[in-house]
């Protein structure tokens, strides 16, 4: 992630006190130097804030979405897919018989947080559609097992076309 720095400070000067100059800088972020070169970079709790919070990218999507203008973004637990997310599903060729659970959301949003990817709302839905598809028929497929205990009978039954004794 990119962040443009107006404020720089020599290493010595930062070590002696950095909470201050985090305060005294412009926009709570600074370029710490040493032989005139970045070091690293100080950002302050209200800038990480702004830089993370979940509020900025919701409303970023919604003003977005009205100028027709689509950005990547971090997943964030807020998001939720489109109402017509079934059907978009069907066009990308994953058929979903019911519609998205709130835990399988929830595990899905969870996931991808930690991950820290950026990516368009569309490619976000398509993502829970793969993961949904996945999911739900590991699930059926559990569900399906044999009972392993089962001895089979076997058929003793000549077929058409076969000569026996």
């Amino acid at each position: 992630m990119k962040i443009l720095v107006s404020d720089g400070i020599d290493f010595k000067f930062f070590c002696k006190n950095p909470i201050n100059i985090l305060k005294k800088s412009e926009n709570g972020a600074v370029a710490v130097f040493e032989n005139n070169s970045p070091i690293f970079y100080a950002v302050s709790s209200d800038f990480l804030e702004k830089l993370f919070n979940q509020e900025h990218y919701i409303k970023d999507q919604k003003i977005e979405k009205k100028n027709n203008k689509i950005k990547k973004f971090a997943m964030h637990k807020k998001w939720i897919p489109d109402s017509d997310f079934i059907q978009q599903s069907a066009l990308w060729g994953i058929i979903l018989k019911e519609e998205v659970q709130s835990y399988e959301l929830a595990s899905f949003i969870a996931y991808w947080q930690a991950e820290g990817c950026f990516f368009y709302h569309i490619q976000w839905q398509q993502k829970l559609a793969r993961s949904l598809q996945n999911s739900r028929s590991l699930n059926y497929k559990l569900k399906k097992q044999r009972d392993i205990t089962h001895i089979p009978v076997p058929d003793k039954t000549i077929p058409d076309g076969f000569r026996g004794k």
